[in-house]
């Protein structure tokens, strides 16, 4: 008699479960997924209207259901490895060391582009006067300055004083970002506010040249070919800063292309097309950096890791050694850009206490080896029945 299928999935599509492998293992203390695959052999169901419409139908929530459990044993399997070689795998140092070049010279080159581009939309924007060059400028300051923070930042931990600031200097980076979100906001209001009183104005002063048009046309198609060069070149890495480069390149290509569409449609059609683009480039502007400080505020105000990544750390830790009994606390929260973790382990009462430390220090090293993380703090204990450490205190 055939196995009823399980709830939530439909009948035929067991070859999605997470089987057993075939034959005996060798049991041991440690949590082991090894013995979990995933079929190979999956035929992808066929597109309905739920899909091109976007809503998620029952398979594809099956899908996602086994997708994530597939990534959960990634990670297990990560930490598996960090636990028997002492090393996260990856490339070769020869390999890291040519990949990091590329990636430097990338950095690098759309970091010059920046400066020269931004300087010849500062001259567009003088020869025009057009308010929708003049936010498509902005917006190329905010990558040029945002650019600058990163350098800055990288240089100033390259420089540590353990004196001054014990635990890194890492943090510069969001406060920076804070800081300049403040000014680019008032520049983007600035131009809002001259947008909507050219538009209330009765005066038509808006009109180019030949000669200014030319100039303005040749500039703004340059500067957009080559910022489309950058994106290609740029989405051929898979580092993250690169690819956030790519990302900004990609946005000053559809900010030049309003700007300059803007600017020509006021000068041969109506004059309010121009103080309308420079709004909409404002507004997009003062969104999109709204939102990079959301993101900053939130890795300064300690906010929890993903539930995926305390799995992984729980699991790294239990398997850590065998003298674990309990793992009480397990924490991960922003501290910047990287985590703080805190893990908290139940060791036998009579055990030697060079042991115990030995134990702990092991753990929190090979924690440190996570490239996610900045510092780990683990504590240890022989009970777990008392409240949490550092509890936050309640008013009565």
């Amino acid at each position: 008699m055939a196995e009823p299928a399980r709830p939530g999935v439909e009948a035929g599509d067991e070859e999605l479960l997470l089987l057993p492998d075939s034959g005996d293992r060798e049991r041991s203390w440690r949590l082991n997924f090894d013995g979990f695959r995933r079929s190979e052999h999956q035929e992808k169901p066929p597109r309905g209207l739920h899909d091109c419409l976007g809503v998620l139908g029952p398979g594809d929530v099956v899908a996602e259901y086994y997708q994530q459990q597939v990534e959960m044993l990634e990670g297990f399997n990560e930490m598996d490895a960090l636990t028997d070689r002492g090393f996260l795998p990856g490339m070769s140092k020869e390999e890291r060391e040519k990949v990091a070049k590329s990636e430097t010279l990338a950095i690098r080159l759309s970091n010059v582009a920046n400066m020269v581009l931004f300087a010849a939309k500062v001259y567009a924007s003088i020869r025009s006067g057009s308010l929708a060059i003049i936010a498509s400028t902005l917006d190329s300051l905010l990558d040029l300055l945002s650019g600058f923070i990163l350098w800055f930042t990288a240089f100033s931990m390259q420089t540590p004083n353990p004196y001054h600031y014990p635990i890194g200097k890492k943090r510069m980076q969001p406060l920076g970002i804070l800081v300049f979100a403040s000014v680019m906001a008032t520049l983007g209001l600035q131009i809002i506010l001259e947008s909507v009183r050219s538009l209330i104005s009765d005066e038509n002063q808006f009109s180019l040249t030949n000669e200014q048009e030319k100039w303005v046309v040749d500039i703004m198609l340059s500067v957009t070919l080559v910022k489309l060069a950058l994106v290609i070149y740029c989405r051929s890495f898979t580092n993250e800063i690169v690819k956030a480069y790519a990302q900004d390149h990609f946005f000053d290509v559809i900010t030049n292309v309003i700007g300059l569409v803007a600017a020509l449609l006021a000068n041969y059609v109506i004059y309010w097309i121009d103080p309308v683009g420079a709004i909409i480039l404002a507004l997009y502007t003062i969104r999109t950096w709204s939102a990079t400080v959301l993101e900053n505020v939130n890795s300064l105000v300690g906010r929890s890791a993903a539930p995926e990544f305390l799995q992984k750390l729980t699991y790294l830790c239990w398997n850590h050694h065998k003298a674990i009994r309990h793992i009480d606390t397990v924490r991960a929260y922003t501290f910047g850009s990287h985590f703080f973790v805190e893990v908290d382990i139940v060791l036998p009462s009579e055990m030697p206490l060079r042991e115990a430390h030995d134990i702990g220090e092991s753990l929190q090293e090979k924690l440190e080896l996570l490239p996610e993380i900045e510092r780990a703090f683990v504590h240890l204990d022989y009970e777990f029945t008392h409240r949490p450490e550092h509890a936050q205190a309640h008013d009565s």
